[in-house]
């Protein structure tokens, strides 16, 4: 950086506000791109990127934004290693079987009465792998269990997280584990197969061995004041050592019967629906579906109902949105 453009940050420091700041900031950015350090530009704009803090009437920064400043960072790039999910973004309403609602459930209320637990000697639950199909709802499980017990939800970002740098991918997942240690959160390993996948399996047994070893042991020694949620598609290709180190194990099942008439019922409560309403048909059309694709079903028809003037769900409008989507292959990602 030449003297002129030091002069500036060093002013814009003094007598600017964020807005001097940023503007300076792009123009470092563009120098380095001109005199050729395109990898230094590049990790700079994604610094820029990140969220920007904004203070409140009072001139303090609120919970959220705290949080954001305080997300551990890669040391190479300086790029994030976990986000933070809004509290508004955390879709909580669940529809489950009985007996998972209730798995859901002991967490939360033993999460609650954590103190009390602990002057028994009692540790509550504080690391689940959600395991099913796609679009089951595990994710949605993680937001859930994060809205009913008041923890911010930190989701790792595996894409920064990895890296081709030996032993830098273990510092990094050890940086995303002490970041947890520091604040309260419900930590979310999402695909963690992505990382924890069986050593006997991968190709490149070194580097895997290197990553799954380390999520070991941090799994072992894990004290954290919240929550570890990891989920998989396919928990079989799991290391079968990393399942000893989960306090709850449990199955996130595709919806059945009824659970499927039940989230219909809910998606389509803001619309009027046509009176008859074979809700047995529409169920039996859905069989199979993950939640997932049973909520977008609905929520399609819907859209048709508004955006064709009729503003009523007929059965038909239903049944050609789970035809779409079958035939598309949609709605099944979650």
């Amino acid at each position: 950086m030449n003297a002129d453009m030091l002069k500036r940050l060093v002013r814009a420091i003094a007598d600017g506000g964020p807005d001097d700041l940023h503007r300076l900031a792009d123009k470092i950015v563009e120098s380095e791109r001109q005199l050729g350090h395109t990898k230094l530009a590049e990790q700079l704009e994604s610094i820029l990127r990140r969220p920007r803090l904004v203070k409140n009437s009072r001139g303090k920064s609120t919970e959220a934004e705290r949080i954001l400043k305080e997300l551990p960072l890669s040391r190479r790039h300086g790029e994030s290693l976990a986000t933070l999910i809004p509290r508004e973004a955390l879709e909580h309403h669940m529809v489950l079987p009985p007996e998972t609602e209730e798995r859901f459930a002991r967490i939360e209320r033993e999460f609650a009465a954590r103190e009390r637990l602990g002057a028994y000697g009692l540790m509550p639950r504080k690391t689940i792998l959600l395991y099913g199909a796609p679009g089951c709802g595990k994710s949605l499980g993680a937001k859930r269990l994060a809205w009913n017990t008041g923890l911010p939800l930190i989701k790792v970002q595996f894409d920064v997280l990895i890296s081709s740098y030996f032993g830098e991918s273990a510092s990094n997942l050890r940086a995303v584990f002490e970041a947890a240690k520091e604040r309260p959160c419900v930590l979310l390993l999402d695909e963690c197969d992505f990382i924890a996948r069986s050593r006997t399996q991968s190709k490149d047994i070194g580097e895997a061995s290197r990553i799954v070893n380390s999520l070991l042991l941090l799994m072992e020694e894990y004290d954290a004041p919240g929550l570890l949620v990891a989920t998989t598609n396919v928990e079989s290709s799991l290391d079968e050592a990393l399942f000893r180190r989960f306090d709850d194990v449990f199955q996130v099942p595709l919806p059945g019967p009824t659970e499927v008439e039940r989230l219909l019922r809910v998606t389509l409560s803001s619309i009027k629906v046509a009176e008859p309403f074979s809700w047995s048909s529409a169920v039996s059309a859905l069989e199979g579906a993950s939640a997932a694709m049973v909520v977008k079903a609905a929520q399609d028809a819907a859209k048709a109902a508004v955006l064709g003037g009729e503003k009523i769900v007929s059965h038909a409008m239903l049944i050609k949105s789970v035809g779409e989507l079958k035939t598309g292959g949609k709605g099944r990602k979650g």
